[in-house]
C-alpha cells in the first residue's frame, strides 16, 4: 500500500476506500473526503492513516498530516508557477 501511495495518493485513497472502512471512520461526511480526494490528496490520505477512532489525530499523526499539507501546497504552488512560465512571452 505504501508503494501505491508514493506513486499516486489518489489511487491509494481509492484502495483504502474500497478495501477498508478507514475513510468512513476518519471522515464524518462522504463529501469532505471527496473534496479532499480532489483538492488535497496527500493530506486526505495522511488524515485517514493517522486517525484513531476514539482519539482522533494525536501526537506524531499531526506531524504526518502537517508534512502532507506542505506537500499538497507545494504541488499546487509548483503547478501555478509552471502555468505562469508556460504563458510568459518569449523574448526574441
Amino acid at each position: 500500500m505504501a508503494l501505491v501511495a508514493v506513486l499516486s495518493p489518489r489511487l491509494a485513497i481509492l484502495l483504502v476506500w474500497l478495501l477498508t472502512n478507514q475513510m468512513a471512520v476518519a471522515f464524518g461526511s462522504f463529501w469532505v473526503a471527496l473534496v479532499g480526494f480532489l483538492v488535497l490528496p496527500w493530506t486526505t490520505l495522511a488524515w485517514a492513516v493517522a486517525y484513531q477512532p476514539q482519539r482522533g489525530v494525536t501526537g506524531p499523526g499531526w506531524v504526518v498530516v502537517g508534512v502532507a499539507v506542505l506537500v499538497d501546497l507545494s504541488s499546487h504552488l509548483n503547478a501555478a508557477r509552471a502555468r505562469r512560465v508556460r504563458r510568459a512571452p518569449v523574448a526574441p
